[in-house]
C-alpha cells in the first residue's frame, strides 16, 4: 500500500504542471483559437517566478508576475490570430521558440540556485485517520489543490453558464454566435489571454513545487504533451484531470524503475511519456475515426466579422 500511495502522490506532483496547462489550453481551444506556444509559455511561466522569487521571496508577487508575464504574451498571441488572422499554428510556434530563447537568456543568472518551500502545504490532520485518501491528500501544496478546484470550477462554467454556452459557441460557429450579439473577437482576446495565464501557471508549479531549481529547457517537453491531453481529455476539464495524473505517472514510472536497479538506460526510461502519447494518439484515432473528434468546429479557422460561409 505505501508503495502505491507514493506512486499516487509522485503523478500529483508530476501531473499538476501538465494539469494547469491543459486546462489554459482547452480554455484557449473552446473559443477556436489553436494553442501551440505552451512550451514557450511553461518556460516564460518557470523563469519568471525563480526571478521574482529569489528576488522578492513573496510567494503571491510571484504568481502575480507569472501572470503577467504570461498574460502579455497570450495578448501578442491573441493579436496575431484574431486581429490580423495570422496562421495560428505559425503563431504558436513562434511562441514556443521566443519563449524558450527568452526564458534561457533571463534564466542563465539564477541557473541552479533553489527555490525550496515555496509553496506551502495545506495541512488537513483530520483526513490522516482515513485510509488511502488521509495519506494521499492530507498534505498536499496550496497550488494543487487549487488545480483541483480550478477543474470544478471550469466545468461547470464550460456546460453549466450561459457564458460557457457563448464561450462553446464562438468555437463552434462564430458567425451565428456574431449574430446573436455575442462579442467573438473581444471574447476570443479574453480566453486567450486567461488560458495563457494558466499555462504560465504550469510553468511556476513546475519549478516551485516540482523541481525547485531552473534550468534551461526544464519542461522536457511537457508543452508539447499537453496538446495531445487537450486531445484525449476532449476538451473537457474533468477528463483532463484524470488524463494528466495518468501521463504525471508514466513520467515518474522511469524514475522508479530505476531506483529498483534496472539497466535500462535512463535515456530509454525518460522516453516512456513520449511513446505512450503517440501510441494513443494512435488507438484514438483509429477508435474514433468514423465519430465526431469532439473538438470545437471552427479551431483554427480565423473569423472575419460579417463574412458568410
Amino acid at each position: 500500500m505505501d508503495i502505491v500511495i507514493q506512486m499516487v502522490l509522485a503523478a500529483i506532483s508530476s501531473g499538476t504542471p501538465l494539469l494547469f496547462a491543459t486546462l489554459g489550453g482547452i480554455l484557449i481551444e473552446r473559443s477556436g483559437i489553436i494553442q501551440l506556444g505552451a512550451e514557450g509559455l511553461m518556460l516564460m511561466g518557470a523563469v519568471t517566478a525563480c526571478l521574482t522569487y529569489l528576488h522578492t521571496g513573496n510567494l503571491t508577487l510571484t504568481l502575480l508576475a507569472v501572470c503577467g508575464v504570461s498574460m502579455a504574451l497570450g495578448f501578442v498571441h491573441a493579436f496575431l490570430s484574431v486581429s490580423l488572422r495570422t496562421n495560428q499554428i505559425v503563431s504558436g510556434l513562434a511562441m514556443t521558440l521566443f519563449g524558450a530563447g527568452l526564458s534561457a537568456y533571463l534564466g542563465k543568472p539564477i541557473s541552479g540556485q533553489p527555490v525550496n518551500g515555496a509553496v506551502p502545504k495545506l495541512d488537513m490532520p483530520w483526513l490522516e485517520s482515513i485510509p488511502f485518501i488521509g495519506p494521499v491528500f492530507a498534505h498536499l501544496d496550496v497550488l494543487t489543490w487549487f488545480s483541483f478546484v480550478l477543474v470544478i470550477v471550469l466545468h461547470l462554467y464550460i456546460h453549466k453558464t450561459s457564458a460557457g454556452l457563448h464561450l462553446r459557441a464562438i468555437g463552434d460557429n462564430p458567425a451565428t454566435a456574431d449574430v446573436m450579439g455575442i462579442r467573438v473577437q473581444l471574447l476570443r482576446y479574453a480566453y486567450i489571454v486567461a488560458g495563457s495565464a494558466l499555462i504560465g501557471f504550469a510553468g511556476a508549479d513546475l519549478l516551485l513545487v516540482y523541481s525547485p531549481t531552473w534550468t534551461e529547457g526544464m519542461t522536457s517537453g511537457r508543452g508539447w504533451i499537453t496538446v495531445a491531453l487537450i486531445i484525449f481529455a476532449r476538451w473537457n476539464p474533468v477528463r483532463a484531470l484524470f488524463c494528466a495524473y495518468f501521463f504525471g505517472a508514466l513520467d515518474m514510472l522511469g524514475f522508479r524503475i530505476q531506483l529498483i536497479g534496472s539497466e535500462i538506460p535512463s535515456y530509454f526510461l525518460k522516453m516512456i511519456p513520449y511513446i505512450v502519447t503517440i501510441l494513443v494518439l494512435m488507438y484514438l484515432g483509429w477508435r474514433n475515426r468514423n465519430k465526431p473528434s469532439g473538438s470545437p468546429e471552427s479551431l483554427g479557422a480565423p473569423y472575419i466579422r460579417e463574412q458568410r460561409f
